[in-house]
């Protein structure tokens, strides 16, 4: 197991808080069953992916409740609480699910108040330590205000119900406009090896000492494949998605990490990607992968 040490090692403070997190995080979406609905196969192999994962160093949990949905909370508070006074939850709102299982946004006044009082139910807390409003569409942003929702976010911080805001599928102007709403201390957007819209966004946020999460960071539903990325693992000894999060380890100090499963081994294998140094000379052929350095 990878020593609370090595983790550790690598970590980044928000911006405007107290809360430093381990680079190396954990998103929970895959503890919920196929298609992100209904519980897993194994809630007891759930919970000990969790516990290990904290307890090899993790500090920094990916959540929403949305995702079952409660299911991944719910499996949380039942692994985790009462919770470390170093682990930061961080959730999100903006969606909800149909019966159908579909993806709907849910960006008015009283869905997000919802949304925020079922996170804060079934993680069984107070106060939520940061609330990413989701936007955009499924995969992409889209430009547009979203002022009305953020502020909606703002008054429930000024109540106390939530600590600290981000800002999930979003564009720089529209981090510009919701800073003149409210402070933001991550933005979580699609990014990977294959994926690098944002390499600019990323290097911009990095200037001012703003986190960046970038969400399916192996690729989501359909993992990452390349035969630069395959042909890198192998001589590095590594597998593929062991280098495609050391690549955005090594991409940006301010990158930080939440790849996820429901399998321990996966787990091992996704901290061990914190020791793991991908050489210059590699560097370059992973450019012809997302379309070449500023794509």
């Amino acid at each position: 197991m990878i020593t609370q040490t090595n983790l550790a090692a690598d970590n980044f403070t928000l911006p405007g808080t107290s809360m430093t997190v381990n680079r190396m995080g954990y998103g929970a979406m895959q503890l919920a069953g196929p298609g992100v609905w209904g519980p897993p196969r194994d809630v007891n192999a759930a919970i000990a992916v969790l516990r290990e994962a904290v307890e090899s160093g993790v500090n920094h949990i990916d959540t929403s409740d949305y995702y079952g949905p409660r299911v991944t909370n719910q499996i949380i508070n039942r692994a985790l609480h009462p919770y470390g006074k170093d682990l930061v939850i961080v959730t999100k709102v903006g969606a909800r699910r149909g019966a159908d299982k579909s993806w709907i946004p849910a960006l008015s006044r009283q869905e997000l108040i919802d949304g925020v009082q079922d996170n804060l139910k079934n993680l069984a807390v107070d106060a939520l330590d940061v609330v990413n409003l989701r936007v955009g569409g499924m995969m992409e942003p889209s430009e547009g205000s979203i002022a009305e929702p953020l502020t909606v976010l703002a008054e429930l911080k000024r109540q106390g119900l939530i600590r600290h805001i981000g800002l999930s599928n979003i564009t720089p102007k529209q981090l510009a406009e919701a800073q003149t709403i409210t402070g933001i201390v991550c933005v979580q957007n699609f990014y990977n090896l294959a994926h690098r819209n944002d390499d600019r966004f990323i290097d911009d946020l990095a200037a001012r000492g703003m986190a960046y999460v970038p969400f399916f960071p192996l690729g989501g539903f359909t993992p990452l494949q390349s035969s630069a990325l395959n042909a890198a693992a192998a001589s590095l000894k590594a597998t593929p998605m062991q280098v495609a999060l050391a690549w955005l380890q090594q991409r940006s100090q301010n990158i930080l990490l939440i790849p996820g499963t429901s399998s321990l081994e996966h787990l091992r294998e996704n901290l061990k990607a914190v020791m793991l140094q991908i050489p210059a000379a590699l560097l370059a052929d992973f450019d012809a992968i997302g379309g070449g350095p500023g794509h």
